[in-house]
């Protein structure tokens, strides 16, 4: 099953990508905003990914959850973070606006499974 994981976490990042760089443009952002996006989700997807994947993996369901819930918790006040620093529109607070932006890759990500 380790073997799957380098396929599994180039597709969560690519749909993440999309997602949120697709969303933030539809909310007015543009250029070297979309790029803090994109450069933010790169920082916080793999461990998301690497970690929720490893916790089912070895230790079952209920703790992938519970460890999904704490490393999403956290990737979105990291980027609610980067955005308040980067962000040169800042249309929405910023923390509104990761949690959209999380909110809308995550039920992409339920979609795709």
């Amino acid at each position: 099953m380790l073997y799957k994981l380098p396929y599994y976490m180039a597709v969560c990042l690519g749909v993440t990508l999309a997602a949120e760089t697709g969303t933030a443009f539809l909310l007015g952002y543009r250029r070297r905003d979309l790029l803090f996006i994109a450069l933010a989700n790169m920082l916080t997807n793999p461990p998301v990914v690497v970690l929720s994947y490893m916790s089912g993996l070895f230790w079952g369901k209920a703790a992938k959850i519970a460890a999904l819930a704490a490393l999403e918790s956290a990737a979105f006040l990291t980027e609610a973070a980067v955005y308040a620093k980067t962000l040169e529109r800042k249309k929405l607070n910023p923390f509104l606006l990761s949690l959209i932006l999380n909110a809308v890759s995550y039920l992409f990500g339920l979609l795709i499974q």
